[in-house]
């Protein structure tokens, strides 16, 4: 008897050797998924300077918007608002600059200059501390050795003149571009938001707006926290260099303040570098005296002050806050580490928001200990109050 065309469909489904239907359409849906994968790579590896720059320009927005949105509340048109806000941070950055500068000028000239003595006093200072007998005269014999090394490369650096411009020109561009973009991202942020709320529901929106506003308050959190750090190092500086009498201990402490926070990285081996290359036109011992307290205070600033002051403004945890900065560092660089902080307190913030948390089961593993309350002393003198019992 001949099968009609149902039979045979059904025998195909019951056939174990016949391929499923499905199987060639997750197949091409798999080897989609991984093309588009590995072209996304790609792309985020060719554009990772130019998305570098955009993360750091709407950092730099996020950094300003409420002082703009502080000028814009009181008449002014955003766009001067912005305009003012780089006004006021570019005067401050080359008045700031530009007295460090001179003052590393002439000093550097002093230290040029007097460097047969600073040496001689260095020799001296090392035999009667150290009971060690280095000769003034062979280290004044191998000092022109080492000036001619000196010039050598010097000159071949000078020679790299198209290598140096390349870089400058390059690291000047990236500055123009950060500066183009942060200043539309400011100026323009209401547009920007409502361009982008077009395109998303109600529901979506609020929540959009939401995290924009996590992270404004975040990086100003930051802001501050650096500023405080700034504020404690450079006092906490200050009365070591006025101390140990080092030269121009004002303008050394800002000098050490500023620099050691707000770069990253290398921030803080230029702002220990130039108090003790200083302190060196002094004396030896007051030069070494200014290192081992720089040495100190980086140490406790990184593991008590910094954890401590961004846990405070950042609402983040100390240990989370070091790890995040180790991590944008070794992932991203100098600038990841500037950036972390802010965007690591940004997903925690979401991640409060959207986590689901639920009931700790008690166990002696969870006992969170209660704090302690201070005790009266022992000792008290005779006008010591009493505290009256309740009863």
């Amino acid at each position: 008897m001949p099968q009609t065309p149902g039979d045979q469909a059904a025998n195909g489904r019951d056939d174990p050797h016949r391929m499923p239907p499905w199987l060639p359409k997750a197949f091409l849906l798999a080897g989609a998924t991984v093309l588009l994968f590995i072209v996304g790579l790609w792309l985020a590896e060719r554009l990772r300077g130019l998305l570098l720059l955009l993360l750091t320009s709407l950092f730099l927005a996020f950094a300003i918007e409420p002082a703009v949105n502080w000028l814009a509340a009181r008449g002014w048109r955003r766009g001067a608002a912005t305009g003012l806000m780089f006004l006021v941070i570019a005067v401050l950055v080359f008045g700031f600059v530009g007295g460090i500068g001179s003052l590393l000028a002439s000093q550097t000239t002093k230290l040029i200059d007097g460097s047969p003595g600073y040496v001689r006093q260095l020799i001296d200072w090392t035999n009667r501390t150290f009971g060690t007998h280095l000769s003034r005269e062979t280290v004044f014999q191998r000092l022109p050795t080492v000036t001619e090394q000196l010039s050598r490369n010097l000159s071949s650096l000078a020679g790299n003149v198209w290598g140096i411009g390349a870089t400058a020109f390059g690291v000047i561009f990236k500055l123009l571009g950060v500066l183009l973009f942060t200043f539309y991202l400011s100026a323009q942020g209401p547009q920007f938001r409502r361009t982008v709320c077009s395109l998303l529901p109600p529901d979506r929106q609020r929540q959009v707006l939401w995290a924009w506003e996590i992270a404004i308050t975040k990086t100003g959190g930051y802001i501050l926290s650096r500023a405080l750090l700034a504020v404690i190092s450079s006092v906490a500086h200050y009365i070591a260099m006025a101390g140990l009498g080092v030269p121009y201990a004002v303008t050394l402490a800002l000098w050490v303040g500023v620099v050691s926070q707000f770069i990253p990285a290398v921030g803080t081996y230029l702002a220990g570098a130039v108090p003790v290359l200083i302190a060196l036109t002094k004396a030896p011992s007051t030069a070494l005296w200014m290192l081992l307290f720089i040495t100190a205070y980086q140490q406790l600033e990184n593991y008590l002050l910094q954890p401590r002051i961004t846990a405070k403004t950042l609402d983040m945890h100390p240990a989370v806050a070091f790890g995040l900065v180790l991590a944008g560092a070794a992932i991203v660089g100098p600038v990841g580490a500037l950036l972390a902080l802010p965007l690591g307190a940004s997903l925690q913030a979401f991640a409060t928001a959207y986590i689901r948390r639920y009931k700790v089961e008690e166990h002696p593993l969870t006992v969170v200990e209660p704090p302690r309350r201070p005790r009266w002393p022992r000792w008290r003198p005779a006008w010591w109050p009493l505290r009256r019992r309740r009863r």
